[in-house]
């Protein structure tokens, strides 16, 4: 089992930046995929960054690239979304998740855990 808590998240002006952290507990962390996904009001969640267990690959939605970035420290089973140029479409409830598996996927039906997602508003 994987327990995933997310902070980071808030209220910032359009052009802003936060960087979302997500700390993990229980079963081996260095060893699992790590994904960002994001939520906003009457919408389907959907992906934003994935990380696989070693930091070598990462891959982003379109909507956020040369924006976001993914990373991870697994000497402190954290990783990161560190989120620049915010835009008000950004808003959005973000959710960390971890897979069982090494690589990284953009597919949210492959993720295992789920943290309980941290807010982010961006105002214009």
């Amino acid at each position: 089992q994987v327990r995933l808590v997310e902070s980071g998240g808030g209220l910032v002006q359009a052009g802003g930046s936060l960087r979302l952290s997500c700390a993990a507990s229980g079963r081996t962390f260095s060893t699992n995929a790590m994904g960002w996904f994001r939520q906003a009001p009457g919408k389907e969640r959907e992906f934003v960054a994935t990380i696989s267990w070693s930091g070598d690959n990462t891959y982003y939605a379109d909507s956020v690239k040369g924006r976001f970035t993914i990373s991870r420290d697994n000497a402190k089973n954290t990783v990161y979304l560190q989120m620049n140029s915010l835009k008000p479409e950004d808003t959005a409830d973000y959710y960390c998740a971890a897979t069982r598996r090494p690589i990284a996927t953009t597919r949210l039906r492959e993720y295992d855990y789920w943290g309980q997602g941290t807010q982010v508003t961006v105002s214009s």
